[in-house]
Protein backbone atom coordinates (compact mmCIF):
# COMPACT_ATOMS: atom_id res chain seq x y z
CA UNK A 1 0.00 0.00 0.00
CA UNK A 2 1.90 3.39 -1.07
CA UNK A 3 1.29 6.01 1.63
CA UNK A 4 2.98 9.30 2.44
CA UNK A 5 3.78 10.24 6.28
CA UNK A 6 3.02 14.05 6.98
CA UNK A 7 3.39 16.32 9.62
CA UNK A 8 1.99 19.84 10.40
CA UNK A 9 3.40 21.82 13.46
CA UNK A 10 4.33 18.57 14.61
CA UNK A 11 1.32 16.70 14.26
CA UNK A 12 2.31 13.79 12.83
CA UNK A 13 -0.01 11.48 10.17
CA UNK A 14 -0.20 8.75 8.03
CA UNK A 15 -1.88 9.07 4.42
CA UNK A 16 -3.58 7.20 1.74
CA UNK A 17 -5.59 8.07 -1.21
CA UNK A 18 -8.03 5.64 -0.74
CA UNK A 19 -10.40 6.67 -3.91
CA UNK A 20 -9.51 3.24 -5.90
CA UNK A 21 -9.73 0.80 -2.95
CA UNK A 22 -6.42 0.45 -1.79
CA UNK A 23 -7.69 -0.40 1.71
CA UNK A 24 -10.31 -2.95 0.20
CA UNK A 25 -8.32 -6.02 2.17
CA UNK A 26 -8.37 -4.06 5.67
CA UNK A 27 -11.94 -5.69 7.19
CA UNK A 28 -10.73 -3.98 10.65
CA UNK A 29 -10.17 -0.39 10.18
CA UNK A 30 -9.60 0.64 14.35
CA UNK A 31 -7.32 -2.27 14.52
CA UNK A 32 -5.45 -1.44 11.46
CA UNK A 33 -4.82 2.18 12.62
CA UNK A 34 -4.00 1.20 16.18
CA UNK A 35 -1.74 -1.15 14.13
CA UNK A 36 0.70 1.18 11.78
CA UNK A 37 0.14 4.38 14.63
CA UNK A 38 2.43 2.28 16.88
CA UNK A 39 5.63 3.72 17.15
CA UNK A 40 8.82 2.04 16.87
CA UNK A 41 7.14 -1.54 15.77
CA UNK A 42 5.27 0.30 12.73
CA UNK A 43 5.21 3.75 11.01
CA UNK A 44 3.93 5.51 14.08
CA UNK A 45 1.25 8.62 13.79
CA UNK A 46 -0.95 10.42 15.80
CA UNK A 47 -3.18 9.47 13.41
CA UNK A 48 -4.25 8.17 10.15
CA UNK A 49 -6.42 9.80 7.40
CA UNK A 50 -8.16 8.34 4.29
CA UNK A 51 -8.82 10.40 0.95
CA UNK A 52 -11.87 8.89 -0.52
CA UNK A 53 -14.16 10.03 -3.39
CA UNK A 54 -16.90 12.70 -2.98
CA UNK A 55 -20.15 13.96 -5.20
CA UNK A 56 -19.87 17.52 -3.23
CA UNK A 57 -16.60 18.42 -2.82
CA UNK A 58 -13.04 17.82 -4.27
CA UNK A 59 -13.08 14.56 -2.09
CA UNK A 60 -14.05 13.29 0.97
CA UNK A 61 -11.82 12.39 3.92
CA UNK A 62 -11.99 10.23 6.53
CA UNK A 63 -10.01 10.75 9.61
CA UNK A 64 -8.78 8.00 12.64
CA UNK A 65 -7.10 9.08 16.11
CA UNK A 66 -4.24 6.74 16.67
CA UNK A 67 -6.28 4.47 19.20
CA UNK A 68 -8.65 3.96 15.86
CA UNK A 69 -11.50 6.31 16.93
CA UNK A 70 -13.00 7.83 13.97
CA UNK A 71 -13.98 11.50 14.34
CA UNK A 72 -15.14 14.35 12.75
CA UNK A 73 -12.11 16.95 12.10
CA UNK A 74 -8.72 17.57 12.84
CA UNK A 75 -6.86 21.12 11.97
CA UNK A 76 -3.67 19.80 11.29
CA UNK A 77 -4.46 17.36 9.56
CA UNK A 78 -6.90 18.95 7.68
CA UNK A 79 -4.06 21.21 6.57
CA UNK A 80 -1.78 17.79 5.28
CA UNK A 81 -4.55 16.22 3.64
CA UNK A 82 -4.80 19.10 1.63
CA UNK A 83 -0.93 19.40 0.53
CA UNK A 84 -1.44 16.09 0.08
CA UNK A 85 -4.11 16.28 -2.88
CA UNK A 86 -2.62 19.02 -4.25
CA UNK A 87 0.75 16.88 -4.68
CA UNK A 88 -1.18 13.69 -6.21
CA UNK A 89 -3.20 15.96 -8.67
CA UNK A 90 -6.49 15.07 -6.64
CA UNK A 91 -7.06 18.70 -6.05
CA UNK A 92 -6.10 22.36 -6.91
CA UNK A 93 -4.24 24.98 -5.34
CA UNK A 94 -7.78 25.86 -3.81
CA UNK A 95 -9.71 22.76 -3.04
CA UNK A 96 -13.10 21.30 -0.64
CA UNK A 97 -13.00 18.53 0.90
CA UNK A 98 -15.84 16.54 2.65
CA UNK A 99 -15.57 15.87 6.53
CA UNK A 100 -18.20 14.54 9.07
CA UNK A 101 -18.06 18.01 10.44
CA UNK A 102 -19.33 19.45 6.71
CA UNK A 103 -17.63 20.78 4.02
CA UNK A 104 -13.93 22.74 4.42
CA UNK A 105 -12.04 25.05 2.06
CA UNK A 106 -8.26 25.24 1.39
CA UNK A 107 -5.90 26.68 0.02
CA UNK A 108 -1.83 25.61 -0.57
CA UNK A 109 0.55 27.84 -1.14
CA UNK A 110 3.85 25.72 -1.61
CA UNK A 111 4.05 24.20 2.18
CA UNK A 112 2.09 27.00 3.83
CA UNK A 113 -1.99 25.44 3.92
CA UNK A 114 -4.79 28.03 5.20
CA UNK A 115 -7.68 25.71 6.10
CA UNK A 116 -11.01 27.39 6.65
CA UNK A 117 -13.06 25.85 9.19
CA UNK A 118 -16.53 24.72 9.78
CA UNK A 119 -18.44 27.99 12.50
CA UNK A 120 -17.46 27.06 15.55
CA UNK A 121 -20.35 26.81 18.20
CA UNK A 122 -21.10 25.72 21.90
CA UNK A 123 -18.93 28.53 23.27
CA UNK A 124 -19.63 28.52 26.94
CA UNK A 125 -17.39 30.36 29.38
CA UNK A 126 -16.34 29.98 32.84
CA UNK A 127 -17.63 26.28 33.21
CA UNK A 128 -16.66 24.90 36.42
CA UNK A 129 -15.67 21.29 36.14
CA UNK A 130 -15.06 19.04 39.52
CA UNK A 131 -12.03 17.11 39.44
CA UNK A 132 -11.77 14.42 42.57
CA UNK A 133 -10.18 17.09 45.00
CA UNK A 134 -10.57 20.33 43.31
CA UNK A 135 -12.60 22.53 40.92
CA UNK A 136 -11.40 24.07 37.39
CA UNK A 137 -12.69 26.28 35.36
CA UNK A 138 -12.28 26.11 31.81
CA UNK A 139 -14.41 27.66 28.53
CA UNK A 140 -15.64 24.93 25.89
CA UNK A 141 -15.81 25.39 22.43
CA UNK A 142 -16.53 22.68 19.39
CA UNK A 143 -14.57 24.32 16.58
CA UNK A 144 -15.32 20.88 14.15
CA UNK A 145 -14.47 18.81 17.48
CA UNK A 146 -15.02 19.81 20.96
CA UNK A 147 -12.40 21.73 23.17
CA UNK A 148 -11.81 23.25 26.88
CA UNK A 149 -9.67 25.73 27.30
CA UNK A 150 -8.06 27.03 30.55
CA UNK A 151 -6.02 29.77 30.94
CA UNK A 152 -2.61 29.15 33.31
CA UNK A 153 0.13 31.39 34.63
CA UNK A 154 3.10 28.65 34.95
CA UNK A 155 2.33 26.88 31.34
CA UNK A 156 6.14 25.24 30.85
CA UNK A 157 5.84 23.45 34.38
CA UNK A 158 2.24 22.80 34.18
CA UNK A 159 0.88 19.20 34.65
CA UNK A 160 -0.85 18.85 31.21
CA UNK A 161 -1.30 15.43 31.58
CA UNK A 162 -2.64 15.01 34.53
CA UNK A 163 -5.02 17.90 34.02
CA UNK A 164 -5.65 16.77 30.60
CA UNK A 165 -6.31 13.56 30.92
CA UNK A 166 -8.90 14.60 33.81
CA UNK A 167 -10.89 16.93 32.01
CA UNK A 168 -10.82 14.51 28.71
CA UNK A 169 -12.62 11.31 31.05
CA UNK A 170 -14.73 13.85 33.17
CA UNK A 171 -18.29 13.25 33.94
CA UNK A 172 -19.03 17.04 32.62
CA UNK A 173 -18.35 15.99 28.77
CA UNK A 174 -19.24 12.54 28.65
CA UNK A 175 -19.29 9.98 26.63
CA UNK A 176 -18.22 11.41 24.00
CA UNK A 177 -14.91 13.22 26.05
CA UNK A 178 -13.49 16.69 24.99
CA UNK A 179 -9.87 17.59 24.18
CA UNK A 180 -8.52 19.96 26.73
CA UNK A 181 -5.57 23.07 26.28
CA UNK A 182 -3.73 25.03 28.74
CA UNK A 183 -2.94 28.65 27.53
CA UNK A 184 -1.11 31.13 28.11
CA UNK A 185 -1.81 34.80 26.66
CA UNK A 186 1.66 36.30 25.80
CA UNK A 187 0.30 39.48 23.81
CA UNK A 188 -2.59 40.89 22.59
CA UNK A 189 -1.99 38.73 19.19
CA UNK A 190 -0.43 35.61 20.41
CA UNK A 191 -0.56 32.78 22.50
CA UNK A 192 1.53 29.73 23.59
CA UNK A 193 -0.73 26.54 23.88
CA UNK A 194 0.08 23.14 24.90
CA UNK A 195 -2.84 20.32 24.54
CA UNK A 196 -4.33 16.57 25.80
CA UNK A 197 -5.67 14.82 22.61
CA UNK A 198 -9.32 12.75 23.13
CA UNK A 199 -7.95 9.65 20.95
CA UNK A 200 -4.02 10.03 20.90
CA UNK A 201 -4.37 10.26 25.25
CA UNK A 202 -1.64 11.99 25.27
CA UNK A 203 -0.14 15.66 25.08
CA UNK A 204 0.82 16.47 21.57
CA UNK A 205 2.82 18.84 19.94
CA UNK A 206 0.56 20.08 18.03
CA UNK A 207 -3.46 20.08 17.99
CA UNK A 208 -5.00 22.25 15.31
CA UNK A 209 -8.92 22.82 16.08
CA UNK A 210 -7.22 23.14 20.04
CA UNK A 211 -5.17 26.37 19.00
CA UNK A 212 -8.41 27.67 17.04
CA UNK A 213 -10.37 27.02 20.06
CA UNK A 214 -7.71 28.59 22.23
CA UNK A 215 -7.79 31.80 20.48
CA UNK A 216 -11.52 32.03 20.10
CA UNK A 217 -11.31 31.61 23.50
CA UNK A 218 -9.15 34.05 24.37
CA UNK A 219 -10.93 36.32 22.15
CA UNK A 220 -14.53 35.51 23.54
CA UNK A 221 -12.56 37.22 26.73
CA UNK A 222 -11.33 40.29 24.88
CA UNK A 223 -7.59 39.19 25.70
CA UNK A 224 -6.69 38.67 22.00
CA UNK A 225 -7.32 39.94 18.46
CA UNK A 226 -7.49 38.58 15.23
CA UNK A 227 -4.58 36.93 13.54
CA UNK A 228 -3.33 35.55 16.43
CA UNK A 229 -0.38 33.89 16.33
CA UNK A 230 -0.15 30.64 18.29
CA UNK A 231 3.04 28.65 19.44
CA UNK A 232 2.51 25.11 19.90
CA UNK A 233 4.63 22.67 21.71
CA UNK A 234 6.79 21.56 18.64
CA UNK A 235 7.69 25.42 18.89
CA UNK A 236 6.07 26.33 15.57
CA UNK A 237 3.69 28.90 15.36
CA UNK A 238 0.14 28.85 13.80
CA UNK A 239 -2.18 31.81 12.67
CA UNK A 240 -5.67 31.62 13.22
CA UNK A 241 -7.63 34.37 11.88
CA UNK A 242 -11.27 35.08 12.20
CA UNK A 243 -14.36 37.81 12.48
CA UNK A 244 -15.85 38.29 15.42
CA UNK A 245 -19.47 40.08 15.15
CA UNK A 246 -21.76 40.37 18.44
CA UNK A 247 -19.92 38.12 20.11
CA UNK A 248 -19.92 35.28 17.47
CA UNK A 249 -16.97 33.91 15.25
CA UNK A 250 -17.50 33.48 11.42
CA UNK A 251 -14.71 32.94 8.91
CA UNK A 252 -12.58 31.09 11.29
CA UNK A 253 -9.14 29.86 9.40
CA UNK A 254 -5.95 27.92 10.39
CA UNK A 255 -2.70 28.71 8.88
CA UNK A 256 0.83 27.66 8.84
CA UNK A 257 3.25 25.03 7.11
CA UNK A 258 2.96 21.23 6.21
CA UNK A 259 5.52 18.85 5.86
CA UNK A 260 5.83 15.87 4.06
CA UNK A 261 8.30 13.69 5.71
CA UNK A 262 8.28 10.46 3.21
CA UNK A 263 6.42 8.51 0.79
CA UNK A 264 6.58 4.83 0.79
CA UNK A 265 4.57 1.35 0.60
CA UNK A 266 3.40 -0.47 3.89
CA UNK A 267 4.07 -4.05 4.26
CA UNK A 268 1.72 -6.48 5.45
CA UNK A 269 4.01 -7.15 8.54
CA UNK A 270 3.86 -3.55 9.81
CA UNK A 271 0.05 -4.49 10.58
CA UNK A 272 -0.28 -8.00 11.00
CA UNK A 273 1.40 -10.32 13.42
CA UNK A 274 2.94 -7.55 16.23
CA UNK A 275 2.19 -9.49 18.78
CA UNK A 276 4.33 -12.57 17.27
Amino acid sequence: MDFFKMSGSGNDFILFDNRGGTLAAVKDMPAFVQAICRRKVSVGADGVILVEPSERADFRWRFFNADGSEVEMCGNGGRCVARFAFLQGIAGERMSFETVAGIIDAEVRGDVVKLRLTEPSALEAGRIVPLQDERVTVDSINTGVPHVVAFVADLDHFDVFRYGRALRFSEAFAPAGTNANFVTVTGPQSLSVRTYERGVEDETLACGTGSVASALAAAARGEVTSPVEVTVRSGEVLKIHFEKNDGAFRNVYLEGRVRVVYEGQLWEEAWLGQGD
